[in-house]
C-alpha cells in the first residue's frame, strides 16, 4: 500500500489594507519582514504596492514589494518579496485619512473578501478601518465584521466576535451599544446561540476537542440573590442550563471579578461576557500587543488586529506589529485546521 500523501500546502491569506492613512500598511510590511523569524503562513496585501512600499520605507524597511495580478502568484513570491494585488491607487498620507484612501480601504476589502469566499485564499485578515471614513462614503454596515458576515450569507446576529491572545479568549454577546442598554439587549437565547457558535468553533478552528466556556454575570457578585439585578437568575442562568443540556460544557453565571486571574483561567477555554468592555478590559491587559479579533460562525476564516488605525502615530515607524503578526498566524492556523478536518 503506498504511503499517504502530504497534504497540499495551504493557499496565501489575503490581507486587505485597511485605511491607507493608518498603521495598517506598515505593519503589513513589518510582519513581511520577520516572516521566517515568526513562522508565518506566505501572505499577500490587497491594496495598492506603491504605496505598500512607501508604508514599508517610513519604517526603514527596504526589501522588494511586488505586484501580482492574481492570488496563484502569491506563493511563489512570497519568499523573497513583499507580493501586493493592486486594487486601487491612492497615495500614501499617513495620518491624514480623506475619501480618497477610504474607497481603498472599501475596495481592498471587497476583493480580498471575495477571494476567499472563492476559495483562491486560504483566509481573511482584514486591517484597521475609520469606520467614520467609509460611512461618509457610502459604507453602510456597522463595521467589518458585518460586511464580511453579509458578504457570507450570514446573518450579523451569527457572526460572533471572539478576541483571542496568548492567555485568554473572550466573547462579548453584546458588542458596540450602550452600557444603559445591555440588559434590555440580552436574552437567554442569544447567549445560549453566541455561546454555542463559540463553543463549536474552538473545537473546529482551535482543536479544543471538549471546550469549556466560563459564563460571566451581569451584575456584581452575580446579583448577590437578586439584590443587585435579576437578570443572571432569569436570563442568564437559563443559557447556561439550556447550554450544559446540549452536551457544552458551561458554568455560570459567574462573578466576573474573579473570573480573569491565572488560577480561574486555567479552568476553561473561553469566557462569554455580556458587554463589550467586561470582555475586553480583561484580554487588553494581558495580551494588548497580541491580541486578535476572530470572526466566529463564517464559512471562511477571518482575523483582524484587535486595534484600530491610529492615525496619530501612522508613519513613524513606531506602531508595534505584534496584532498584526498574531492574526495572521491565527488565520494560519484555523485554517489549516478547517483544511486537515475536510
Amino acid at each position: 500500500m503506498p504511503p499517504p500523501s502530504a497534504p497540499a500546502p495551504l493557499l496565501p491569506i489575503a490581507i486587505s489594507l485597511g485605511d491607507p492613512a493608518g498603521i495598517g500598511p506598515e505593519l503589513i510590511a513589518a510582519a513581511w519582514a520577520v516572516r521566517d523569524a515568526e513562522g508565518l503562513p506566505p501572505f499577500f496585501a490587497v491594496g495598492n504596492r506603491a504605496l505598500v512600499e512607501a508604508a514599508a520605507h517610513s519604517r526603514g524597511l527596504a526589501f522588494p514589494v511586488v505586484a501580482i495580478s492574481a492570488p496563484d502568484e502569491a506563493a511563489a513570491v512570497f519568499p523573497h518579496a513583499l507580493p501586493v494585488l493592486d486594487v486601487g491607487a491612492c497615495p500614501y498620507t499617513p495620518g491624514q485619512p480623506d475619501d480618497a484612501g477610504a474607497a481603498l480601504a472599501l475596495r481592498a476589502l471587497e476583493i480580498a473578501t471575495a477571494l476567499v469566499r472563492q476559495g483562491a485564499a486560504a483566509a481573511l485578515v482584514t486591517g484597521p478601518i475609520a469606520k467614520s471614513r467609509l460611512a461618509h462614503i457610502g459604507f453602510r454596515q456597522p463595521g467589518q465584521t458585518e460586511f464580511v458576515a453579509e458578504a457570507c450569507g450570514i446573518t450579523a446576529e451569527n457572526a460572533v466576535m471572539m478576541l483571542a491572545g496568548p492567555n485568554l479568549r473572550v466573547v462579548p454577546i453584546t458588542v458596540h451599544v450602550a452600557l444603559r442598554d445591555v440588559p434590555f439587549l440580552l436574552s437567554a437565547e442569544l447567549i445560549r446561540s453566541r455561546s454555542a457558535i463559540a463553543a463549536a468553533a474552538l473545537t473546529r478552528d482551535f482543536g479544543v476537542a471538549h471546550p469549556r466556556l466560563a459564563i460571566a454575570a451581569l451584575n456584581p457578585h452575580a446579583g448577590e440573590d437578586g439584590r443587585m439585578g435579576t437578570e443572571d437568575s432569569a436570563v442568564i442562568a437559563p443559557a447556561v442550563a439550556a447550554l450544559r443540556e446540549a452536551g457544552i460544557d458551561a458554568r455560570g453565571p459567574l462573578p466576573a471579578d474573579t473570573m480573569f486571574h491565572a488560577e480561574a483561567r486555567a479552568t476553561y477555554d473561553a469566557a462569554i461576557c455580556m458587554y463589550h468592555d467586561q470582555a475586553l478590559i480583561p484580554i487588553k491587559v494581558l495580551d494588548f500587543d497580541e491580541g486578535v479579533n476572530v470572526t466566529l460562525g463564517l464559512p471562511i476564516v477571518r482575523t483582524s488586529p484587535d486595534h484600530g488605525t491610529a492615525f496619530g502615530i501612522a508613519g513613524k515607524g513606531i506602531a508595534r506589529p505584534g496584532a498584526t503578526i498574531a492574526a495572521i498566524r491565527m488565520a494560519g492556523q484555523c485554517a489549516a485546521r478547517r483544511a486537515a478536518a475536510g
